[in-house]
């Protein structure tokens, strides 16, 4: 079982990888995450239906931290800011 739980970490960070350079290329997130959605949605019984319910599991949970850390950023002075 240890396997399996070392697959889902790594899996888990390529997805998690996958919305981070989304944002740094500055997509709409929401759009994607939604897209990610539906696409779950219309799989639900289908055999790619877990995986695609796995990523949007991910994307939910990274696209939260990605805002919290946008709402602490923002907040902060910038060091060069004189």
């Amino acid at each position: 079982m240890l396997w399996l739980q070392r697959w889902n970490f790594i899996e888990r960070a390529r997805l998690e990888r996958k919305l981070w350079e989304a944002f740094e290329r500055r997509e709409n997130l929401e759009a994607l995450v939604e897209g990610c959605r539906r696409e779950a949605e219309a799989e639900a019984g289908q055999p790619g239906g877990p995986a695609l319910r796995f990523r949007l599991e991910v994307w939910q949970t990274t696209l939260e931290r990605i805002r919290k850390i946008e709402r602490m950023m923002q907040d902060k002075p910038r060091p060069d800011a004189r």
